[in-house]
């Protein structure tokens, strides 16, 4: 049971002040009856609640696609510059926060939710979601420093011992790019190091000139969500992201 505003609050309605006075102006009804007072309780998992003649669906968790674009901070607050909650206008943001990070100038898939437990999940080293890169080069690539990128390679990273801490392997393949334009390949990888693609591309001699990131576990960046949109996940993307090597992570919250 909870507090019907504090209901409409977190459907993105308004501030206090504007969700007192949509009550008070008999705009929203519980299972077909008119309510007045902001302080009615509701069963927010069997009451049918509407605003304006629109149902308000109960989700315990909220979930976003975004087409990340380059200049934009993946954070939650800056005072300096745009970050992706910015992106999510009109949307209620308190809670949310980008699942991992993406640099300033890299584009791509990003997901903002607020559950905690799948954001640990995908974020996690010792479950290896795979976030897989369309990385463009300065210069073409070998064959053989294809093979490094699969195998591992130091990027400067050291262990306790001061030996060399290696990426773990990798998944890398070429991608298809017209004449004159910059090399391209699709490098999937499972850690979330600082600047990682950069520094695994820099450690077989190239040079990263754009990044974009199109795939985190089996979900991937839809080709109709353009650069700076963003939409909630649907209820089979949900599950794409939640699978992992085909198995199905249930119960992420408990």
């Amino acid at each position: 049971m909870q507090r019907l505003d504090k209901f409409l609050a977190d459907r993105g309605l308004g501030t206090r002040k504007q969700i007192k006075d949509l009550i008070k102006n008999g705009t929203i009804s519980v299972n077909g009856d008119v309510i007045y007072k902001a302080d009615t309780h509701i069963d927010e998992t069997t009451d049918h609640v509407y605003y304006m003649g629109e149902e308000l669906v109960y989700e315990k968790n909220r979930y976003y696609i975004l087409n990340k674009p380059s200049g934009v901070i993946t954070a939650t607050n800056d005072k300096r510059a745009a970050t992706v909650l910015d992106l999510l206008e009109g949307e209620n943001t308190k809670g949310l926060s980008p699942v991992g990070r993406l640099d300033i100038d890299t584009e791509g898939l990003l997901i903002i939710t607020d559950d905690g437990a799948l954001n640990h999940y995908l974020l996690s080293p010792s479950h290896h979601v795979e976030k897989e890169y369309e990385v463009h080069l300065r210069h073409d690539i070998t064959d053989k420093d294809i093979e490094k990128l699969i195998k591992g390679v130091d990027i400067g990273d050291r262990r306790k011992d001061n030996s060399p801490d290696i990426t773990l392997p990798a998944k890398c393949r070429r991608g298809e790019y017209g004449e004159g334009a910059d090399p391209v390949i699709y490098l999937a990888i499972c850690e979330g190091r600082f600047h990682q693609v950069k520094r695994m591309l820099e450690a077989v001699g190239n040079e990263v000139t754009a990044l974009k990131r199109v795939r985190m576990g089996g979900l991937s960046l839809p080709a109709d969500l353009e650069i700076s949109e963003y939409r909630r996940l649907t209820a089979d993307e949900l599950t794409l992201l939640k699978k992992t090597d085909d198995l199905i992570v249930d119960n992420l919250e408990e």
